[in-house]
C-alpha cells in the first residue's frame, strides 16, 4: 500500500498508536487497550470481514517509521489470515511496530522465522474458530426447521397490516409512499408482494 508517510498533525517521532475495532455502534470499545497509554487511537465500528474500513485505512496512512502499533487481539485487526498477514507486513515493512496485547505477541518486520509461524497459526485458528462457530449456528437452524421450532425473523406487519399494503399496491399507490404509510423500507414493500404473489 503506498499510504502518506508524512501528515502535518504527526509529531517527529515514536508515537504510541491504537487501534481498536468493534462490530456494531452498540458494542463498547473502552476496555480493549485499556491500560496501554496511547498517543493516539483510531476506531472501527464496523465488521471485520475485510480491510476496508475507514478508520483502518486512516490508521495505515497517519503511522510512520518508529511508530509502534497496539491492538488488542488479532481478530480486532482482522479475521481473515491472509487480510492479517498482509497488514502486519505492510506496517513493519513500514518501520512500524505491531503490538497483539492480548496474545503478548510484537512484530517488527526483523522478525524470527517463529514468530512468522506463530502469527499465521494463531491467524488460522481464529478463522477456523469463526467457520466452526457459523458452521454450529446453520446446523442449529436446520435442526429447528426440521422440528418446526425455526420461526425466521419476526415480520415487520401483521396480517392486517400485510392485506393493506397489497390493497394500496392494486390501487397503484407508489411503493415509496406505502413503505412511508406503513413505517417500513421500500425494499420490505417489495418482498411483501413477492411473498404474496407465490
Amino acid at each position: 500500500m503506498n499510504a502518506q508517510r508524512k501528515t502535518p498533525s504527526h509529531p517527529a517521532t515514536g508515537q504510541r498508536i491504537g487501534y481498536v475495532r468493534v462490530s456494531s455502534v452498540d458494542q463498547n470499545d473502552a476496555r480493549q487497550l485499556d491500560g496501554v497509554d496511547l498517543d493516539k487511537t483510531f476506531t472501527d465500528k464496523a465488521s471485520g470481514k475485510d480491510t476496508d474500513r475507514p478508520q483502518l485505512k486512516a490508521m495505515r496512512e497517519y503511522v510512520r517509521e518508529g511508530d509502534h502499533l497496539y491492538v488488542h487481539s488479532m481478530d480486532r485487526l482482522s479475521r481473515s489470515l491472509k487480510d492479517l498477514q498482509a497488514v502486519v507486513e505492510d506496517l513493519t515493512g513500514r518501520g512500524v511496530s505491531v503490538s497483539f496485547v492480548k496474545e503478548g505477541m510484537t512484530f517488527t518486520g526483523n522478525d524470527d522465522p517463529m514468530a512468522t509461524l506463530m502469527l499465521q497459526l494463531l491467524g488460522a485458528v481464529g478463522q477456523f474458530e469463526r467457520a466452526l462457530i457459523k458452521e454450529r449456528q446453520r446446523e442449529g437452524i436446520a435442526i429447528a426447521k426440521t422440528q418446526g421450532a425455526y420461526k425466521g425473523r419476526k415480520p415487520a406487519l401483521d396480517a392486517e397490516a400485510a392485506a393493506s399494503l397489497r390493497d394500496m399496491a392494486a390501487r397503484g399507490i407508489p411503493k415509496t409512499d406505502i413503505a412511508a404509510t406503513l413505517g417500513i423500507s421500500r425494499a420490505s414493500v417489495y418482498e411483501y408482494l413477492k411473498a404474496s404473489a407465490r
